[in-house]
């Protein structure tokens, strides 16, 4: 099933009794046509992306980017606040980019200084949503300065005392866009060192530095996240998917795609049909 919104932004906050009405009745996984925030202070909640389980440890924000297969099971523990809006509204959103690459986006608030401000971003969020006629463009700012802040703390977690425009977050980010244009293709470490005008090992530690990832592990990521995309929002079969997305031999393309979900890629989409029936 896939969940419109109108009007382009909605927030609520989980409070003890929205946590006991869910933890009742669950709701099933689903897919939107929105974006989501999540900002958890308390609890022990779970959350299910396109079958795996994650274990989230408030206080934390995650992201799910729209058209992502999720389920959110709170305890009677869990508070926070969620907010959904159209992706014309932030479009320049890090979350969105770096979705390509990492999976899930998960933001740690370590700073009580940084969790302060985001509850209170949200609670005027809430207070301008109920009014009688909702302010879009204020809400809008406060939006973007609650991502500005998740952001900052997001840049902390991974890059640590890196600033934005260090070199290496530069070379990181140059390396980035460079595969979001070519992941279709069968190019492996060398031919991405090779653009960016490096070595190998400098590429890989670069990634694993910031990442903790290497570099073949983040096209995979990205290869991966396509594939899941074409089999729930096309016609194409595996065979084609597998080939487009630069795997020659179908059967190598269904091993990779079952070590990296558990499912092979024809499973996937019959789960993902059925669930979404």
């Amino acid at each position: 099933m896939l969940y419109g919104m109108h009007p382009p932004f909605h927030i609520f906050e989980l409070t003890a009794e929205l946590a006991r009405r869910i933890v009742e009745s669950p709701s099933g996984p689903h897919r939107h046509d929105y974006e989501e925030l999540l900002f958890l202070t308390e609890g022990n909640p779970c959350h299910y992306i396109d079958f795996r389980r994650e274990q989230l440890i408030p206080p934390v924000v995650t992201y799910v980017a729209m058209g992502k297969v999720h389920q959110f099971n709170p305890d009677l523990g869990s508070r926070g606040w969620a907010m959904r809006y159209a992706p014309e509204w932030m479009p320049e959103s890090s979350f969105r980019f770096y979705s390509h690459f990492l999976d899930p986006i998960n933001t740690e608030i370590q700073s009580e200084i940084c969790l302060a401000a985001l509850e209170t971003l949200c609670r005027m969020m809430v207070t301008e949503s109920g009014a009688a006629e909702p302010n879009y463009a204020m809400i809008r700012h406060l939006l973007a300065a609650f991502i500005a802040k998740v952001e900052e703390a997001g840049k902390k977690q991974y890059a640590g005392d890196r600033e934005p425009s260090s070199p290496d977050l530069i070379t990181l980010n140059n390396f980035l866009k460079i595969l979001d244009e070519n992941f279709r293709r069968d190019g492996g470490v060398e031919f991405y060192a090779e653009k960016m005008n490096m070595s190998a090992r400098s590429l890989n530690n670069l990634c694993k530095s910031i990442l903790e990832k290497s570099v073949s592990e983040i096209i995979e990521s990205r290869k991966l996240l396509e594939a899941r995309q074409l089999l729930l929002h096309s016609h194409k079969t595996v065979a084609e998917i597998g080939f487009e997305l630069g795997y020659n031999e179908k059967s190598y393309f269904t091993r990779v795609f079952h070590k990296k979900t558990g499912l092979t890629p024809t499973a996937f989409k019959e789960k993902m049909q059925a669930l979404l029936a």
